[in-house]
């Protein structure tokens, strides 16, 4: 499917003492998978103090009773009711397009950003990757790896190192005709470009034009060290006409699956050719941990979190030399069509296909059914890789107190 585009009480007074009772209202915190997360007001109100005025001298001892005085009892006075608890209104939130994280139906609708991001040693460590929604990583010229970070519901302090675009790239992020960031790019990459670049595939958003929006930092040195924000990005995707708007989600996402069902840890192996890449499975946070040549412990150079996707997706594809006429070495790849993919979820891996039927058509999984995958709501890092290359899958140990299964309860006997 594609993404579609462009809710005063009046007390009586009594005659000898006056209260002014205070009223706490407790917001109830609801959760839901599907409707999301529910808040209460900020801060608790302040209680307000009983004020009781003393009885009056004359009121202070009781004087010889009236024989005139009527002998029928006196009315008592009404009784106050006691205010009314005013309902906290639940915050309405829906999943995320990208990820299937509860947000706000605001955030839901912000237009993803597809950056294209350097992967060569000297570029790392980047910046960004822990805050994008899905990560694509394939091979760029002589098969060193390049990264497509999409962004959505989280905005990223700083991103980079931004590099130039490929084809195959621009195919990916057509599926959600996301404004495309990137610096320059191959010769079919900027032909796409001019041609469907202004909504048709994606919105062309190249630094070579908007300079402005990046900036060289002194760290590092060219061509690794042009980097952006994502609020220079924010402001980008409007400038270039993607505007926020309601989106499908094309992935399907649950929560994580209960500590219990979770193995003990597993790992995941991929090599490019200038790049080894090892997940280990977290069961308790239930993410992968990722770790890179030259980092045993990849983290984000803005902030510093460490890169641990919730799923991990292994597919193959066929890639050729481009011949484009530069000798620089710089490849194409088949992407539309179908091939095997490796799904990893929960700590556990299945073998399936991919699919892509179009250009603009969403790439899909599904298991060794048919069955369209469902992955765990949060982070997604796809690994393309060229058929033959290695990969190596290791599979977790469930717990002994999760795998044992207790003796079944005999029928009593009438």
């Amino acid at each position: 499917m594609e993404p579609r585009r462009p809710a005063e009480r009046r007390s009586l007074a009594r005659p000898a003492t006056i209260g002014v009772v205070a009223v706490a209202t407790l917001g109830i915190l609801g959760f839901g998978y599907a409707t999301g997360f529910g808040s209460s007001p900020e801060g608790s109100p302040k209680p307000v103090a009983v004020v009781t005025t003393s009885p009056s001298p004359s009121e202070a001892a009781p004087s010889a009773p009236d024989a005139s005085a009527s002998s029928e009892p006196t009315a008592s006075p009404t009784p106050t009711a006691s205010p009314t608890a005013t309902p906290v209104p639940t915050a309405v939130t829906v999943p995320a397009p990208l990820t299937g994280l509860p947000v706000s139906k605001t955030v839901a609708m912000r237009h993803p950003i597809a950056v294209m991001i350097d992967d060569l040693r000297a570029a790392r460590p980047q910046s960004g990757l822990s805050s994008a929604s899905v990560v694509w990583q394939a091979p760029a010229e002589g098969g060193i790896p390049r990264y497509m970070a999409i962004f959505a519901e989280t905005v990223p302090k700083d991103v980079g190192p931004v590099r130039s675009s490929r084809y195959y790239f621009i195919a990916w992020a057509a599926e959600w005709k996301a404004a495309y960031a990137h610096a320059g790019g191959s010769p079919q990459a900027l032909k796409t470009l001019r041609a469907k670049g202004n909504g048709q595939l994606v919105y062309n958003v190249d630094e070579f034009r908007w300079g402005g929006s990046f900036r060289r930092i002194k760290w590092k040195f060219p061509p690794h060290n042009l980097y952006t924000t994502g609020p220079q990005l924010r402001k980008l995707a409007k400038r270039v006409g993607a505007t926020d708007q309601a989106m499908d989600a094309v992935w399907k996402f649950a929560p994580d699956a209960p500590l219990e069902a979770r193995p003990t840890g597993g790992s995941i192996m991929v090599k490019y050719l200038a790049n080894t890449i090892n997940y280990k499975y977290d069961r308790k946070s239930n993410t992968y941990l990722r770790s890179v040549t030259g980092e045993s412990k990849q983290k984000d150079e803005s902030g510093g979190a460490r890169i641990a996707p919730k799923n991990v997706i292994v597919m193959l594809m066929h890639f050729g030399p481009l011949n484009d006429g530069s000798k620089k070495h710089r490849l194409e790849a088949q992407v539309v069509g179908s091939g095997p993919a490796w799904i990893s979820t929960n700590g556990k891996t299945i073998k399936g296909t991919w699919k892509k039927a179009g250009l603009t058509k969403p790439t899909q999984f599904f298991d060794k059914n048919g069955k369209q995958v469902t992955l765990t709501a949060g982070q997604t890092f796809v690994q393309v890789m060229p058929y033959g290359s290695a990969m190596a899958f290791k599979k977790g140990t469930m717990p002994a107190s999760a795998s044992a299964s207790p003796s079944p309860t005999p029928t009593p006997k009438p």
